[in-house]
């Protein structure tokens, strides 16, 4: 997989990839989940200078070179990277912010967005009208911002978080994003029609980040348990919610959405895992190589943090494993992986997403075989808090007009004044 990165050599900027910035984040997030449950730390440090490179002047994962085209679920992504540091106890840095801040920073970032005004709530894809999209609301960047959310509340006991998850859920649950009845995950919706219609594609990571976030939700810690102190959690008695039933219900509902759409009963009974709308066709692009890496790793989360889940989940990442170790068989050494990992030979095709997707179902099995639930700040997590993060860059919101002054009046008579006598200037030269 790193073959494909240079932000470590000379001359190149750390934590980014060739035509793509939101896929150096999940590759980070990736291999910090990696290094965790297998102890190679060989990677560490050009992890650790990316994710703190890529952090931007305000620690919100918005660096100035990159702003202009990004989208919400492009920040969201290296968002999910810095809580997975968070989570796994990877080291903070002594020169630079804290990994549990610059998620703070993200939610911060994106809260403000939040658009009311349009489909009664919820974030747009893209962040600048400029961009093409932006007219969409769509699940990856809510659902995103839903599981932030829903891992904050649960690392840091700060009920706000758990509020606003609960909030996103439920305007998504309101909206053609989320059927609650038939757990049916759509794409996107549009501001053209007040969002009354979807694009229904299928895609794994929709389903995966909406289930990993009710899971950590389920698996929520009650704030009440928690007592704040200068911006730090401390633990009070604990005591679990035992499983708030809605969240039971939106696991096991997407759950079995999930392993009825994406792992089909033809390759091998229904234990290997396909991004469906465009395997079989092949019309997956780079970005859609990515997604069922993200479903793998979120299952394996779920089936942790919700015990009950775990033997629906464990056969199928196991089934997908031992086929994706067959796919990644290609190329001279005999390491390149493919897409496909339902054929039982390498089908010819090998990038950086293939290699992520692989790595992730390889590091899911891992992570079940560990057993170790995501760290909080209760429970042995160190990364410090700033819930103020990400509030004093320009990004949130856009200036509020500047009151006009005598001055301003006076100083544009003038400008006009000049310009209205070189105009007629120019109109004498140009008649003579």
């Amino acid at each position: 997989m790193l073959k494909y990165y240079h932000g470590n050599e000379p001359g190149q900027t750390p934590g980014t990839l060739d035509n793509t910035w939101w896929e150096a984040g999940a590759m980070f997030m990736t291999l910090v989940q990696y290094w965790r449950v297998s102890g190679d730390s060989s990677h560490n440090a050009i992890t650790t200078q990316g994710l703190q490179w890529q952090a931007g002047d305000d620690h919100d994962y918005l660096p100035a070179n990159s702003t202009a085209y990004l989208g919400n679920d492009d920040q969201m992504f290296w968002g999910l990277a810095a809580m997975t540091c968070a989570e796994t106890k990877y080291p903070d840095v002594s020169d630079g912010p804290s990994w549990l801040s610059l998620v703070q920073g993200v939610f911060n970032n994106q809260i403000p967005r939040w658009e009311m005004e349009t489909c009664h709530g919820g974030l747009r894809w893209q962040i600048h009208s400029w961009l093409p999209g932006y007219d969409l609301k769509n699940t990856i960047s809510n659902g995103g911002l839903f599981q932030i959310a829903a891992r904050l509340a649960r690392y840091t006991g700060d009920q706000k978080y758990a509020d606003w998850a609960t909030k996103i859920w439920d305007w998504m649950a309101s909206s053609p994003l989320l059927d609650t009845k038939t757990w049916n995950v759509a794409d996107t919706t549009s501001v053209t029609n007040d969002c009354t219609t979807n694009g229904n594609e299928q895609w794994t990571y929709n389903y995966g980040t909406l289930l990993s976030g009710a899971a950590y939700m389920y698996n929520f810690v009650s704030g009440s348990c928690f007592k704040t102190i200068r911006g730090k959690s401390h633990a009070n008695t604990m005591s679990q919610t035992n499983g708030d039933p809605k969240w039971l219900d939106a696991v096991d509902g997407l759950l079995n959405a999930s392993l009825r759409i994406f792992f089909p009963p033809m390759y091998n009974n229904g234990t290997v895992l396909s991004e469906v709308s465009c395997e079989t066709i092949e019309t997956c692009d780079r970005n859609q190589m990515c997604f069922k890496g993200f479903l793998s790793i979120w299952m394996a989360y779920t089936a942790t943090l919700v015990p009950s889940t775990a033997e629906r989940i464990t056969p199928r990442l196991q089934g997908s494993a031992e086929a994706a170790a067959r796919q990644c068989s290609g190329g001279e050494d005999g390491t390149e992986c493919g897409v496909r990992w339902y054929e039982d030979k390498w089908d010819g095709k090998n990038s950086l997403e293939t290699q992520m997707s692989s790595l992730s179902i390889f590091t899911a099995n891992l992570m079940l075989q560990s057993d170790e639930k995501p760290v909080t700040s209760s429970t042995g997590g160190e990364s410090k808090s700033d819930p103020d993060a990400g509030t004093g860059g320009k990004s949130r919101k856009t200036e509020p007009p500047r009151k006009i002054t005598s001055g301003d009046r006076a100083g544009a008579w003038i400008v006009t004044l000049l310009v209205g006598v070189a105009w007629i200037a120019i109109m004498v030269w140009l008649v003579w």
